[in-house]
């Protein structure tokens, strides 16, 4: 959006939201890459995980963390990164199976470096949201609460977001007595509730504490007999 569309006040915020990769650009990096993911505390679906690259000039009114978005400014502004064309960006998935095989953490750095390695420019820098990564020889920084401090990061937040969520509801037609179109995987009330009832799904990640198989010793319900 033109900076003469944006309110003063909004335009103030955003400018500020442009420190880090202003700072890596004095530093003579070109293409600085926010990275952020979505998932990794749900005990269902996919963690996943987006790269972002922003043109310098290019601003978004209203951009922030994602999940300081309602769900109406969080899709319009989807639409808006992803259609742009001085927006690129590269989405990375990885699924229940290979969380439960790597555990959350590992399938985390996974997911965002799938991102890296999708994003149609190659970086010469990474910004990412609260994680080290270490990239072929790419310099990364880890920034605490980044989506709230870099335009890059909130832009991939979104788009992890936002990808993850559309997941979770074609999830939801597949299995809905567990509500995924609502709860998007996490552990709410009514998640647990149906576990309880439905035991776990598909895509249940069975190492996440509430969704492993419970293992009952029916040895005491035998007698030997001779």
């Amino acid at each position: 959006m033109p900076k003469s569309n944006i309110d003063k006040t909004e335009m103030k915020r955003l400018v500020k939201l442009l420190k880090y990769e202003q700072v890596a650009k004095a530093n003579g990096f070109k293409y600085i890459a926010g990275i952020d993911e979505a998932g990794r505390g749900p005990l269902a679906g996919p963690v996943v995980a987006a790269a972002c690259i922003i043109e310098e000039g290019v601003y978004f009114e209203g951009i922030n963390d994602s999940k300081q978005l309602t769900e109406d400014k969080r899709k319009d502004l989807f639409i808006k990164l992803t259609s742009h064309k001085k927006v690129f960006f590269g989405v990375g998935e990885i699924s229940h199976i290979e969380i439960d095989h790597l555990n959350i953490y590992q399938a985390t750095i996974k997911a965002m470096k799938m991102a890296v390695n999708k994003l149609p420019l190659v970086p010469d820098y990474l910004l990412v949201d609260g994680m080290n990564i270490s990239y072929f020889n790419i310099p990364s920084e880890k920034i605490i609460e980044g989506d709230t401090k870099s335009q890059s990061i909130a832009a991939a937040s979104i788009i992890a977001k936002e990808t993850r969520d559309q997941l979770m509801r074609e999830f939801h037609e597949m299995w809905p007595q567990y509500g995924f179109k609502d709860h998007k995987g996490y552990g709410t009330k009514k998640h647990m509730e149906a576990i309880e009832k439905y035991g776990t799904c598909p895509i249940h990640r069975l190492s996440f504490k509430p969704c492993k198989p419970i293992l009952v010793d029916h040895t005491a319900e035998f007698t030997l007999s001779y």
